[in-house]
């Protein structure tokens, strides 16, 4: 802030009125409506809500089976290290495992120089075709 001094010539003169607006009340206002904001702005909830199961789960009856696709580096798919020729045999194979009432464990063991949308292929294929327990196997090999 600066201070308006006059000359002492004109000390006996009537005071000029001042031509600058203050400030001060004007900041005062917009930071008490700035910490209202803030006071007022709703926490961030980055939760996601799950489901869990209550208590502990009855032990298996059984071993689940287990598949496994593997992803060669050059494409190839093979189902339980027998080669799939094409698209429809592979489609064939994941709708029989699919209409399975209780539905086998489907392994997805990618080649660590395989083309990434080989491998989101085969996934999108399982999922639209309702293959629900697919996971991806051997993932310590992309660390």
């Amino acid at each position: 802030m600066s201070m308006n001094v006059g000359s002492p010539a004109s000390a006996g003169a009537d005071p000029e009125p001042m031509m600058e607006m203050n400030m001060t009340p004007l900041i005062d206002v917009m930071l008490v409506l700035i910490i209202m904001m803030i006071i007022t702005i709703p926490k961030a909830n980055h939760s996601v809500n799950l489901n869990m199961p209550v208590g502990t789960p009855p032990p298996p009856v059984k071993e689940p089976v287990v598949i496994t696709i593997d992803v060669d580096f050059d494409g190839t798919v093979l189902w339980d290290n027998v080669v799939i020729p094409d698209r429809s045999s592979l489609e064939a194979k994941l709708t029989d495992v699919a209409a399975q009432a209780d539905q086998p464990e489907v392994h997805l063991r990618p080649n660590k120089l395989v083309s990434y949308k080989v491998v989101a292929g085969v996934m999108a294929a399982a999922q639209r075709l309702g293959v629900t327990k697919i996971g991806l196997v051997g993932n310590e090999q992309f660390q």
